[in-house]
Formats: structure tokens, sequence, C-alpha cells
């Protein structure tokens, strides 16, 4: 039997390796350089603002949105000093408040018209 402590490094790596293909892929694809920093999750809403203009269907940007919500888990991660957990196959973000945070779910969200994952960030960072 394992233990929560033993499991948070294996939560962390697949929204770890899915930030870092969306790194790749915006950089690549549409030359935009993403720095895990918050102020570059203005640009990741823009751009998924853009998808969902431009009427791309849900099933073919799917996997570009977990990347791009795992990227703003990982610059709140970073930001905060908080964790990946993992259940079921959703994966959060635990704020050393104890507080869980969804940024997968979120850009579903943003693809929605209803979310923005800088002001999920700025929520995670302000009880800093």
């Amino acid at each position: 039997m394992t233990t929560q402590q033993e499991n948070r490094p294996q939560a962390a790596a697949k929204p770890v390796r899915w930030a870092a293909d969306a790194v790749a892929t915006m950089r690549e694809g549409a030359r935009l350089r993403l720095d895990y920093s918050a102020q570059s999750l203005w640009r990741v809403d823009r751009v998924i603002d853009g998808i969902r203009r431009e009427g791309a269907p849900y099933a073919a940007v799917e996997m570009a949105l977990r990347g791009l919500g795992a990227y703003a888990g990982e610059v709140i991660a970073r930001e905060t000093g908080g964790e990946w957990w993992a259940t079921g196959g959703d994966h959060w973000i635990r704020t050393p408040d104890g507080r869980l945070w969804d940024p997968v779910d979120e850009a579903r969200r943003c693809f929605g018209g209803h979310g923005s994952l800088r002001l999920l960030c700025r929520d995670a960072t302000a009880a800093r």
C-alpha cells in the first residue's frame, strides 16, 4: 500500500509532460513563447479564446486544452509551491493552504467562454 506522499511525484508526471508538450507546440506552431510565468496566462487565455472563436469542435482541441490547462497548473504550482494530485484520472493542484484547483477543467471552461486561466492563477496565488 502506498501513502499520499509517495503518490505525489507520480501524480505530477502526466500533467508536467502535458504542459511541456503545450509549451513546445505553442513555440513551434504559434511562435508563442510560454515561460511558466503568471503573466503568460494572458496569452494562453487569448489562444483559447481564438480557438473558440474559430469554431473548432471540442473533440479536435481536447488534447490542446488539456495541455494548456496543465501549463496553467504548473504556473500555479511554481507560484505557490503547490503540488499536483490525482484521483481517478483527474489532476488538480493543491496549494499549501489546502485548496484544490482544477486548471485542466478551467481550460475547458475557457473554451466554452466561461473561464480564465489567468484569473484562476490570480485567485490561487492571492492567499499566499
